[in-house]
């Protein structure tokens, strides 16, 4: 291919670079519980991609009678031990692309709605330097689906957003994507993305390499940018 590398790829955590949402879910039903609550899978559902103070919000409408910030605190400890305990669960093809591109040279960036301690103990589990940057959702200054925390990626990576590719599997955190400017990639788990705006749809990371993501830059990258 002679179409350049993108400056960067911009990697949403959970259900994207790793299939965590099992574990929210696990805690969210418990804390409701607690207070005399039922919790529904098709509750669960309306928390995926969401900022987690948006979430906490949700959980205390259900009838949790804590602080947003005790039930991001309860859930963060809970989906951290399931980490302790289970390792990481990559989605399929990630970590191979996510190797791929840190041999090409291309800079990397995690862009999560998770807290920094959540972030960093994905992070410090992955068994190579992976990222350039990391932007936790107590970071961002404004949660998905607002661009902000995408914008603040780039920023630090010294990046164009239409220079790089963003890669998400929820609604919220696709229309960040999209909203950032950046070439948006959506690889769906839980929700359909349809209609949301990605630049294209892959049913997987498996067997994907820099080469296909040079390929979708290339294909929709917007006129006057110089990759």
């Amino acid at each position: 291919m002679t179409s350049s590398l993108p400056a960067a790829v911009l990697w949403d955590m959970d259900g994207t670079l790793v299939d965590t949402e099992p574990y929210w879910m696990a805690a969210e039903t418990p804390l409701v519980e607690r207070f005399g609550g039922t919790w529904s899978h098709e509750q669960a559902l309306q928390l995926v991609g969401r900022g987690l103070s948006d979430s906490a919000r949700v959980l205390q409408d259900a009838g949790v009678k804590m602080s947003i910030p005790d039930i991001i605190d309860a859930l963060t400890d809970s989906v951290m031990a399931s980490l302790a305990a289970n390792g990481v669960p990559f989605r399929p093809g990630a970590r191979e692309l996510l190797a791929d591109l840190r041999a090409q040279g291309v800079k990397t960036a995690l862009v999560t709605m998770s807290v920094r301690r959540m972030a960093d103990s994905v992070v410090e589990r992955i068994d190579f330097d992976a990222f350039d940057v990391v932007i936790a959702g107590d970071e961002a200054t404004r949660p998905k689906p607002y661009p902000d925390a995408y914008l603040q990626a780039c920023t630090m990576l010294g990046v164009d957003p239409a220079d790089t590719v963003a890669i998400e599997d929820s609604p919220n955190g696709l229309r960040a994507a999209v909203a950032s400017g950046a070439v948006s990639l959506g690889v769906p788990l839980l929700l359909s993305l349809t209609g949301v705006g990605a630049h294209e749809l892959w049913p997987t990371l498996d067997g994907r390499t820099t080469d296909d993501l040079r390929a979708l830059h290339a294909a929709h990258a917007p006129a006057g940018s110089r990759r």
